[in-house]
């Protein structure tokens, strides 16, 4: 089944440019001018992903991206970022409201491409396993929920892989280069910085949970065992 994305741009040339490429790369694709035609839109059905432009008029796209990860039914929906600021406080900010990713204009469709299929792609797992257990963590596999002494945990996409990456393969030191080569492959485009974002905020969401994610000083991340 193709995945619909939702693109949301008020420039058109750049609207048709991203769902002419999406779609040769076998996407589904609905194209929105504004932010808030896309949120109505939402009230009553979810693509699988949004890219979302930063710069627009009336409501700009840091206040959509909030919108969607605020809203329990729209929350895990990954969502990327075009920004046609290169500075980094504009990129962390995102990320802080809950991107899942971000691409500078001007971008090359390839690339953006390349990005949302790495956003969408999961870690492989055993497909029949459908929950994990970690200490106090709960992690259900098919419904992207995860729980702390049965306390929900709202995580945003890219924050529930990384912590599959460390569940997965526990007291194992990740450096942030192989935590970037997993989520985003060889079409990655990020800085290190980047994951150090995520997992901060994945850490503060755990609560006394994500203590056990440490920094291993020089080396990178991992969860104790």
């Amino acid at each position: 089944m193709e995945k619909l994305i939702a693109i949301v741009d008020d420039e058109e040339d750049i609207r048709e440019l991203v769902a002419v490429n999406l779609k040769k790369a076998g996407y589904k694709v609905k194209e929105f001018s504004n932010g808030k035609s896309l949120l109505k839109y939402m009230e009553k059905a979810s693509p699988e992903l949004v890219i979302l432009d930063v710069m627009m008029p009336e409501m700009d796209g840091m206040e959509v991206c909030r919108v969607i990860k605020n809203n329990d039914i729209n929350k895990n929906i990954p969502v990327i970022l075009l920004t046609a600021k290169s500075d980094e406080t504009d990129k962390v900010l995102g990320l802080e409201l809950g991107a899942d990713d971000y691409v500078t204009k001007p971008f090359s469709p390839r690339e953006l491409s390349a990005r949302v299929k790495a956003v969408l792609r999961r870690p492989g797992k055993n497909t029949e396993e459908e929950h994990i257990k970690f200490k106090d963590i709960k992690i259900d596999i098919r419904r992207h929920r995860v729980s702390v002494k049965d306390r929900y945990v709202e995580l945003t996409a890219t924050e529930f892989r990384i912590l599959r990456i460390f569940i997965d393969k526990p007291g194992r030191v990740f450096a942030r280069e192989q935590i970037l080569d997993i989520l985003w492959g060889n079409e990655k485009v990020v800085v290190d910085r980047t994951i150090d974002v995520h997992i901060k905020h994945l850490r503060e969401k755990l609560g006394s949970a994500g203590k056990t994610i440490i920094n291993v000083r020089g080396v990178g991340y991992k969860i104790e065992e």
